[in-house]
């Protein structure tokens, strides 16, 4: 059985896509899935055909709208990071003697009953040292998906991270070794984006204060973090906790020269009158102090193209 450390650092080893700035979470998204089957006590190995559907449903939830077409790649690539010390793949010979790069179909993996899943050194061992399953899934949250969304990926899961703390190897904690893996962030990003949008949400205008401290308003990254954007205002909106979440979750984009919200015809809202959140589709957001501030098409355009879930809305 692997020590904690070997396990935190097979996966530290997954191979990013070719462009680390494009937001790509088949490999991680699987992974997750794989540590809540093993958090669950399933078998080490698990057929295509069984995770196939539960893949595809949280790849189009929390990935770009053509995330959940290419669901078999992670099951197949995988397999190749680390030299194989990640991914074991079990079926038929005329399959796994493929190269890497002849990527099964869907309907082959299905057809040939192709199992995956963790190495059993790797699998022992996130089995039965205490804390290691929650680092890793908290090491994968952390490096591949924007902080909004991991309650909600952990959810959806059914995974529970209440142990991450008891995790000890060696000198290093298991929250100490996800800090240590992060990119550092700038503390002043959060503040120099709200004084710039006067604190307020530049979607809907929100702008409630406890006495002198703002409530439920958030600096979000429109370039996300930890694929390289910048901690810049010009990277930043101020946003509501709300918009916040729908804007890391796709369900609108901001055009990058026009500036105007886009809402997703994926996103529906039950009040669909003035009072709805599409009440802001095709408005401009509200501007910063002045020009030197305002958001980057560069970034924008990063964003509507790898965070926002097309089709669009039509702007009238």
């Amino acid at each position: 059985m692997k020590t904690a450390s070997q396990v935190l650092e097979a996966f530290d080893a997954i191979r990013r896509g070719q462009r680390a700035s494009i937001y790509s979470p088949h490999k991680p998204m699987l992974i997750l899935l794989a540590l809540a089957r093993v958090q669950r006590g399933d078998s080490r190995l698990v057929a295509f055909a069984d995770v196939e559907q539960p893949l595809k449903q949280l790849l189009a939830e929390f990935g770009p709208s053509s995330a959940a077409k290419s669901r078999h790649y992670p099951f197949w690539h995988l397999a190749t990071d680390g030299n194989g010390a990640l991914w074991d793949l079990n079926g038929p010979r005329q399959i796994l003697e493929r190269s890497a790069g002849a990527t099964p179909s869907l309907g082959e993996l299905r057809q040939h009953h192709v199992k995956a899943g963790f190495p059993v050194e790797i699998d022992e061992a996130l089995r039965h040292i205490p804390g290691l399953l929650e680092a890793v899934a908290s090491r994968i949250l952390s490096a591949y998906f924007p902080e909004t969304l991991h309650a909600d990926i952990v959810a959806a899961l059914g995974l529970n991270l209440d142990g991450i703390r008891e995790l000890r190897d060696g000198a290093a904690a298991a929250d100490d070794y996800v800090a240590a893996t992060r990119r550092k962030r700038d503390p002043g990003f959060r503040d120099r984006v709200l004084r710039a949008y006067e604190f307020r949400c530049c979607v809907c205008g929100f702008d409630l204060r406890i006495g002198h401290t703002p409530a439920g308003l958030e600096a979000a990254h429109i370039k996300w973090h930890h694929v390289g954007g910048p901690d810049i205002e010009p990277n930043g909106l101020s946003l509501c906790a709300l918009h916040h979440k729908l804007f890391d979750l796709g369900a609108f984009t901001v055009e990058p020269y026009e500036r105007r919200v886009v809402f997703s015809q994926l996103a529906m809202s039950g009040a669909r009158g003035t009072a709805g959140e599409l009440q802001f589709h095709g408005r401009t957001i509200h501007s910063p102090q002045h020009a030197g501030l305002l958001p980057a098409s560069e970034f924008l355009a990063w964003n509507s193209q790898n965070v926002f879930k097309t089709p669009a809305r039509p702007i009238n």
